[in-house]
């Protein structure tokens, strides 16, 4: 049992994963690379960073002992499919991986159970209903310009956006303020509020990315019982469990993306909204994707024990 191999891929905006498995869960290899997303860094460069994590994961290993895959990839093109297929074959084995989005990919990640629900926070958010482990129903994940609501963007720019309101005002105190305009401003600050006010704008519409790295501002102050940072944490709290209500039905709620499988104020705001719900946190997705290969080939509850081992951080 041990001989055979399944190889799962987690491709990203920021980062590729690649786990190699046995059948019996053992991790065997696994490995990073680059931005795997298609539709965001072009076709090429994908391919490529999946195809660097592959060949670190596998190792020694022949490629010839690989008996199922599956990659999960953040903004597929169809032209994927078979540039993973010859890297697949570059690499020995007998046929490519399986193709879906990464949104299957992260449920799994936290549940072995077929139907539910994932509630996802990251840079982005979205929410979405998994039944048989695929994709049914999905809301929100709309981009960081007219969605993505309780993400770590949206928490960022509300940030920034009470803020520079603060300075328009006036003279602005408050632990987020100062945290806020010491990440755009440094130790300097323009003589007049309005000129402060004015100066985050014109930073922040330079490089308007800048603003997700906010959101960890945004907990550090309302740890510290800051009322700006706390309102903000509650206002993201609530739009992620509306985003989630539209979707679920039944089942766990996985929690997935950095803003909520961190602990923080934005991760226990949600939780205590969700009281009731059976709740658990997505643990390595390219884990997840191996075990989801490796479910063809195993008993239902076999696979089901095995799926903590699969999943567990690297």
């Amino acid at each position: 049992m041990t001989k055979s191999l399944v190889v799962g891929v987690d491709a990203g905006a920021t980062s590729t994963r690649v786990a190699v498995h046995a059948l019996d869960g053992t991790r065997v290899g696994y490995a990073r690379a680059g931005a795997g997303n298609p539709s965001a860094h072009g076709l090429v460069k994908a391919v490529a960073a999946v195809d660097e994590a592959l060949s670190r994961a596998l190792g020694p290993y022949d490629g010839a002992r690989v008996v199922a895959s599956l990659a999960g990839v953040a903004g597929q093109v169809a032209e994927m499919v078979p540039a993973l297929a010859k890297v697949w074959a570059d690499h020995g084995i007998a046929e490519g991986p399986r193709y879906m989005g990464d949104v299957p990919i992260a449920y799994a990640a936290g549940s072995a159970e077929p139907d539910g629900s994932l509630l996802l926070s990251g840079t982005g958010a979205v929410a979405a209903r998994i039944v048989d482990y695929g994709l049914d129903v999905i809301a929100d994940g709309l981009g960081w310009l007219l969605g993505d609501k309780g993400s770590g963007f949206w928490i960022g720019r509300a940030a920034a956006r009470a803020v520079v309101e603060a300075f328009d005002r006036g003279p602005a105190e408050g632990l987020l303020v100062e945290l806020v305009a010491r990440d755009f401003l440094g130790d300097e600050r323009p003589a007049t509020p309005r000129a402060i006010a004015d100066r985050i704008v014109r930073l922040a519409q330079a490089g308007h990315m800048r603003l997700a790295a906010l959101s960890s501002l945004v907990s550090r102050a309302a740890e510290a019982g800051d009322p700006m940072a706390v309102q903000i944490v509650h206002e993201a709290a609530g739009h992620l469990v509306t985003t989630l209500r539209r979707v679920h039905v039944s089942g766990p709620v996985v929690l997935a993306g950095s803003v909520l499988t961190s602990e923080g104020p934005v991760r226990r705001a949600v939780t205590e909204l969700l009281a009731g719900e059976t709740v658990t946190t997505a643990g390595d997705a390219a884990g997840a994707a191996a075990w989801l290969a490796a479910r063809a080939l195993l008993p239902a509850a076999d696979a089901k024990a095995l799926h903590a081992a699969f999943t567990a951080a690297p």
